[in-house]
């Protein structure tokens, strides 16, 4: 039997991820027993002292252990611990190394959303792969630049380090994990039972493009303005760093320092933006969208799209405007 510690942090947690994976995995021992199997998991809430205060004292867990009491675990799964991250981490600085003593003796990691924040926090996460909300990537990015952010993958899997995306992608991670401790036809189970779509691989298809304007270098924030004031144009490095006095391979070095991305990317992402919001909100056909957005290139068009979101531009449209047309 598998031992899962689920962490009752201090602070404001995501209740739905807590109450969510003990349900969830709780619900796969429920399906053993009507089979006549013996459960699979020994579930605990784990938390630092007897009464937890969530939301500002709204609701109160009592945890089943304190770290204390749980010597040794197979499986941890960390929960999204919402607001000021950094205060967030200090409010739970003593899990930490009860976390790290976990991990050497060979437990796995899973952590759900933004909880990857305090995974990170660990140094567990140093030169691996990891995802969390798409929206927080950035800001995940400049607080632990060790750590190698994907932010358009829904799960990743490295050495028994798990993470997740946005939301509600972790019952997409908890499903990932019953297939690999209860075999796959357990894990199609559960996606049935609580429609959850298996499989799900990316969060592309959710991302929406904002720009990354928060550095200290105004040439590059306006540079950026220009971009997404005149994307339809055809845009080159060259005519931007001369409109902003700079040479070339200091404006691109700049840029993508600022940015975490190269210039050509980010006219391509702004592009693209601009071409799912018209996808979304009109009944243009796909050859009109691309020509609005600055394309000229039906296969160009395509190829770009499908890389930034996950779904070409016909199948985008027909999963977010109910209106379209083909």
């Amino acid at each position: 039997m598998k031992h899962i510690s689920i962490l009752i942090p201090r602070g404001q947690s995501s209740l739905v991820n807590i109450e969510g994976s003990l349900q969830i995995l709780s619900e796969v021992n429920a399906i053993r027993a009507a089979r006549g199997e013996e459960p699979l998991f020994n579930i605990q809430l784990v938390g630092l002292s007897p009464n937890t205060s969530q939301r500002n004292g709204r609701f109160t867990i009592n945890p089943d252990a304190l770290i204390s009491e749980v010597h040794q675990t197979d499986l941890i799964i960390i929960p999204s611990l919402q607001g000021d991250q950094q205060r967030a981490t200090e409010m739970n600085l003593e899990f930490i190394p009860w976390i790290l003593e976990q991990r050497r003796q060979g437990a796995e990691i899973a952590c759900l959303c933004i909880g990857a924040f305090f995974l990170a926090a660990t140094g567990l996460l140093n030169n691996r792969p990891c995802t969390t909300h798409w929206q927080l990537a950035g800001q995940f990015t400049r607080m632990y630049p060790e750590a190698k952010m994907v932010p358009s993958q829904l799960i990743t899997d490295e050495d028994g380090l798990y993470t997740s995306g946005g939301a509600f992608a972790y019952l997409n991670l908890l499903v990932y994990l019953i297939e690999k401790y209860a075999g796959r036809e357990m894990a199609i189970d559960i996606a049935k039972g609580f429609l959850i779509d298996i499989d799900r691989k990316s969060q592309s298809p959710f991302i929406i493009f904002e720009g990354q304007k928060t550095h200290d270098d105004p040439e590059i924030r306006m540079a950026q303005e220009f971009i997404e004031e005149n994307y339809p144009e055809k845009i080159t490095i060259d005519f931007l760093a001369n409109k902003f006095s700079i040479g070339r391979r200091n404006f691109e070095r700049r840029f993508q320092k600022s940015t975490n991305n190269t210039v050509n990317e980010y006219v391509q992402r702004v592009k693209v933006e601009a071409a799912k919001r018209r996808l979304e909100t009109t009944r243009k056909n796909i050859s009109e969208v691309m020509y609005e957005v600055g394309y000229t290139d039906t296969q160009s068009f395509r190829e770009i799209f499908k890389r930034l979101t996950g779904l070409t531009p016909v199948e985008y449209r027909n999963k977010y405007n109910e209106t379209a047309i083909a």
